[in-house]
């Protein structure tokens, strides 16, 4: 059953485990299963691939089987309904058009004319988008990867995504893919197709930046091959935390947190509220809903280990403990959502009001809906269009603007023990006509 519990300091302790809930003393064995097979994918490419592929999704074939097909991305199309591809294009539709806000322009600013600076933004040549499998297929997770991307200007964006029975991919995450500008897609999951991207095969090419969710082994492989390739971030299982006041339907607060705790065991769905009646109907609401859930053993698993109603003195209160939490996803089901607002400092993405379940961020509002998690959000924000991109500094100094800090230089320089980087700016002043320059044979450079 979901706890309820009263006593703050008890409540902190509680957020805090769960919030850690994915370093288990497993993970060292795990992280030496995944160096394992980065090394022989570094080592081996393709035939690694295959091996791990065999191992641990009972899945064999050849390496030519391993993209996917013309004719597999036609047929998809035949396979999902008129009502699916529409809302797919919808969710398109909406995803672009937020990102296409938030891309960052070039820019040059000059001062005096003497001094030209700028920063000028480029993408990545090639993008790996890691779209999971395994419990359930999500072409919404193609959608938040493919589309910034897509935005920012990669030439080449990759997807891997891991096979079902019969090396089959679910149509929706192909047709999915195609509507988001893909049509290079590759059957492989877990830590080997991490492995393949961030090293490359003979059928997989090498990327610079990899994205998207996955289970213990992606993350662990995502961050043991980051300083070879760029990374979005390290996602662990998803999580929810309502702020809820006397008002809030205690229906549509119970069908929130199983929309998060129905994603994996591992998942955290937690009510603060500050009235204890409405704590005691989620409770109960939370058990009739999860009765006929089609998902019910993993959804009350995730429940019964990481899940958690709060009763807290004042809607303060609720916005400390949940700023000491840092959620993936924060939802404020009070009367004045915006009044807390200002309040929050550490959040994934917030659903402000009584009629903004989070399930609208996972599909088709446009903010992207792959977040920090466990406590992440403390320093890290939604993958976007900037993932995909990097930055130039422009610099451009006229003589006389040189002149004008080369002694600030030399002084700096000197005080560092780097007397070349003094001479450099020396030289130019001290022949501002550039013509001479060069030393006369037996001369020594003035230093």
């Amino acid at each position: 059953m979901l706890r309820i519990i009263t006593q703050q300091g008890e409540v902190q302790a509680e957020l805090q485990r769960i919030c850690e809930r994915t370093q288990d003393d497993q993970v060292q064995h795990k992280e030496a299963t995944v160096r394992e097979v980065l090394q022989a994918v570094k080592r081996q490419g393709d035939k690694a691939v295959l091996h791990y592929t065999a191992e641990f999704d009972q899945q064999t074939f050849k390496a030519e089987d391993l993209r996917v097909s013309g004719s597999e991305l036609d047929a998809a199309y035949q396979q999902v309904s008129k009502e699916l591809l529409s809302a797919i294009r919808l969710a398109c539709q909406k995803i672009e058009a937020f990102h296409r806000q938030r891309v960052p322009k070039s820019w040059v600013q000059f001062e005096d004319m003497d001094v030209v600076l700028g920063k000028r933004y480029t993408p990545v040549d090639r993008a790996g988008l890691y779209v999971p499998g395994g419990r359930a297929a999500y072409p919404s997770t193609v959608l938040m990867n493919a589309i910034p991307a897509k935005v920012a200007g990669v030439p080449r964006r990759i997807i891997v995504t891991p096979p079902g029975m019969g090396k089959t991919i679910n149509p929706a995450v192909l047709v999915a893919a195609q509507e988001a500008g893909v049509e290079e897609i590759y059957r492989v999951g877990g830590a080997q197709a991490i492995a393949a991207l961030a090293y490359g095969t003979e059928t997989i090419p090498k990327v610079n930046v990899i994205t998207g969710p996955g289970n213990i082994y992606v993350t662990l492989a995502k961050k043991l091959v980051y300083g070879t390739v760029g990374i979005d971030s390290l996602a662990g299982p998803s999580e929810v935390l309502v702020i809820a006041d006397e008002n809030a339907n205690p229906e549509h607060v119970a069908a929130d947190m199983l929309a998060q705790a129905e994603h994996d065991p591992m998942a955290a769905a937690i009510l603060i509220t500050t009235d204890s009646k409405l704590a005691e109907n989620v409770q109960a609401a939370v058990e009739r809903q999860l009765l006929d859930h089609p998902r019910r053993m993993l959804t009350e698993k995730a429940i019964a280990h990481y899940g958690l109603i709060a009763i807290v003195e004042s809607l303060a209160v609720a916005v400390q403990l949940s700023n000491e939490f840092a959620p993936e996803h924060l939802e404020l089901e009070v009367a004045q959502p915006w009044d807390l607002v200002p309040q929050i400092r550490h959040a994934g993405a917030i659903f402000l009001g009584y009629s903004t379940p989070e399930a609208v961020g996972d599909y088709l509002a446009g903010p992207n809906h792959t977040l920090p998690t466990s406590g992440a959000a403390r320093y890290a924000s939604a993958l976007g269009v900037e993932t995909f991109l990097k930055h130039s500094s422009l610099i451009e100094y006229s003589p006389a603007a040189l002149e004008q800090v080369a002694s600030a230089i030399d002084i700096l320089a000197t005080a560092e023990g780097l007397p070349s980087h003094a001479q450099s700016v020396r030289m130019r002043v001290q022949n501002k006509d550039n013509k001479d320059w060069e030393l006369q044979d037996g001369e020594s450079p003035n230093l």
